[in-house]
């Protein structure tokens, strides 16, 4: 008997009891609910299954999550935790495209309960285009001056051409890319270093590291003159003997320490000379000519050598 009764006061008004039981549930949830805090956090987008097609137009490339959970649940989540990403497998040929964004949960973020994840924004437009592949040279970008005297002669880069990605109608007008700025300043000896490519365009991929060896070589530049139609002076001819050379002026190629000093030099009077010192006897010899008192400077000669006729003092022929 009282079993019988336990069963009809359990069974009884049943609607009303359950009605009961489902609030006091709503009630605890928005209860728990209530307690919950928000984390903000900004992930990257990964887009996903996109082969053949490449975006060929700007879109948010960061994403910003928001958590919503316990506090001692999400905020020890790790950003990198939770990927956000756009699957693009269904889309085959150029358009535009609304795709809505997914997220999923790895390493820390596993196992968090309750955890509401909101991305912001929830869909993107895509506009899509073929993606196009090719070699593109480098060039390298300067900036500054090497130290006065000292020139740039050469310079090499390695490599010298990449591989790109990029939609097809921004391919086109890609014919080359250049490196990061190289600074120049102060340079007198030389160097290398190691610089990346300069990413004009976001939406062109750059395969490899994209980090390019450059080496420079610098020279010390040697101020010069040329100094025309310079005299020629017969010296040491013996007793007796007389002659002048076949070419009267020589052409004289100065190297200085610096451009002023090179600038400043006056050709003194009998400075090119061919020495007849050692010819004893008449006849054509061809002598070097040669600078009385050069000083720190170097010089050449055009000609270096000069051909002269020597003969008996008072004979004409």
């Amino acid at each position: 008997m009282n079993r019988k009764r336990l069963i009809a006061g359990i069974t009884g008004n049943w609607p009303a009891k359950v009605l009961s039981l489902g609030l006091a549930i709503i009630v605890f949830i928005f209860h728990r609910m209530s307690r919950l805090e928000e984390r903000f956090i900004s992930v990257p987008l990964r887009i996903e299954h996109l082969t053949s097609l490449m975006p060929s137009s700007a879109y948010p490339r960061m994403i910003r999550l928001t958590l919503r959970g316990e506090a001692n649940s999400i905020y020890p989540i790790l950003d990198g935790d939770i990927e956000v990403f756009a699957e693009m497998e269904n889309f085959t040929a150029p358009g535009t495209y609304l795709v809505p964004l997914q997220w999923r949960k790895k390493g820390t973020a596993l196992g968090v309960e309750p955890l509401q994840i909101t991305a912001d924004p929830a869909e993107i437009s895509f506009q899509l285009d073929y993606k196009i592949s090719k070699f593109v040279p480098l060039k390298p970008d300067f900036q500054g001056q090497v130290d006065p005297g000292f020139a740039m002669t050469s310079f090499s880069l390695q490599p010298n051409q990449i591989i790109i990605d990029g939609p097809a109608d921004l391919m086109m007008n890609i014919a080359e890319l250049y490196t990061e700025p190289i600074d120049l300043s102060g340079r007198r000896v030389d160097f290398n270093t190691t610089v990346n490519v300069m990413q004009s365009n976001p939406l062109i991929v750059i395969r490899g590291s994209g980090s390019i060896e450059f080496l420079a070589h610098i020279s010390q530049i040697i101020p010069v003159r040329n100094i025309t139609h310079v005299p020629i002076t017969v010296t040491g001819l013996k007793e007796g003997l007389s002659g002048e050379p076949e070419i009267k002026t020589v052409n004289i190629h100065l190297e200085a320490r610096n451009q002023e000093e090179a600038q400043k030099f006056e050709v003194p009077p009998d400075f090119i000379k061919v020495d007849c010192s050692g010819i004893i006897e008449p006849g054509d010899y061809i002598l070097r000519v040669f600078a009385d008192n050069a000083g720190d400077f170097k010089l050449r000669f055009d000609p270096e050598e000069v051909k002269i006729k020597i003969v008996l003092s008072g004979d004409k022929s």
